[in-house]
């Protein structure tokens, strides 16, 4: 066997699981750094508002990192299939092997994993990336894995994603991540700015950018489902067919925009105590019914009858 600049054949990147990417790795971590930092701080906040703001600050940790995080998540949408399929080009081998894709908003991973995975005296455990985001071009990298020998069950997907498929699905999908990732984006500086608000005594207004990220949550996932909702080919490898459905990047920003403006909607006082501490608090003055008593003392020391002046705010 030769080598292929200094490694063995076929396979001279490194393997990562599928759906792991850098990017995704720093998101994570950024946000637990974040959490970490808030609960050393946390012993020094004292009575109930510990509790109110350990909720509310981890809360809001969690949507910002799932707005950040979904970018970089190859589950979007992902098929599996059971395939006994050929394995290299010019060889009448064929293997028993699981196939998967995995697409996300700036390209797609595929996956074989042989069933078992010792098989033709080779181990069968690749995963390959395939990017259309900007700067990068799908049709080069998918030029480089025919020049790699790449197994067939992964050229053949790759090809049905190229720009000159006729099946359309790199159009289909990179359209829709495009739209998306947009959105998640105003999203995620929605989320900054309600951050901001809530901070100072403007919980209106925080409770308003909040609910407008949830409103771009949602429609990040209205822009995917509407732009690749419709295949337009099937995907067979032998007597098997690769059906995709949308994966758990999808449901939970999902579920994260569905609750934050379902929450706006369906139970507006819960969300209003939980954004204000004053109105936890019951304090009467923060719904503006309160009244406002002045006392003179002065009066006090003349002998004259204690005065208070009083007026509704």
């Amino acid at each position: 066997m030769t080598l292929w600049d200094g490694e063995l054949p076929f396979y001279p990147q490194s393997r990562h699981a599928a759906g792991f990417s850098v990017p995704l790795l720093i998101v994570i971590l950024v946000f637990l750094t974040l959490a970490a930092s808030f609960l050393l701080i946390l012993p020094g906040i004292r009575g109930h508002s510990r509790w109110f703001w350990l909720v509310r600050v981890l809360l809001s940790l969690f949507i910002g990192a799932e707005i950040v995080a979904v970018h970089f998540s190859a589950e979007w949408a992902v098929g599996r299939a059971n395939a006994n399929t050929s394995y290299k080009a010019f060889s009448a081998a064929r293997v028993r092997a699981l196939v998967g894709l995995h697409v996300g908003l700036e390209g797609i991973n595929i996956t074989l994993t042989g069933t078992p995975v010792q098989q033709l005296n080779e181990t069968i455990d690749y995963n390959e990336q395939f990017s259309w985001r900007l700067g990068e071009d799908y049709a080069e990298e998918y030029e480089e894995a025919l020049e790699r020998g790449l197994p067939d069950p992964v050229l053949y997907l790759a090809e049905k994603f190229t720009p000159s498929s006729p099946c359309g699905l790199y159009r289909q999908y990179r359209l829709a991540g495009r739209y998306a990732s947009a959105t998640l984006w105003v999203a995620f500086c929605l989320w900054l700015l309600s951050n901001a608000l809530l901070s100072m005594p403007t919980p209106l207004y925080g409770g308003l950018a909040l609910l407008a990220t949830g409103a771009f949550a949602l429609f990040a996932v209205l822009a995917f489902a509407s732009t690749s909702g419709a295949p337009l080919c099937q995907l067979r490898l032998g007597a098997s067919a690769i059906a995709s459905h949308y994966g758990a990047a999808f449901w939970v920003t999902l579920a994260t925009g569905g609750a934050v403006v379902g929450l706006h909607y369906a139970r507006p006082n819960a969300l209003r105590t939980f954004l204000d501490r004053s109105v936890k608090n019951g304090g009467n003055q923060a719904r503006g019914d309160s009244a406002l008593s002045l006392n003179n003392p002065f009066y006090k020391q003349f002998g004259a009858s204690d005065a208070s002046i009083s007026t509704n705010l």
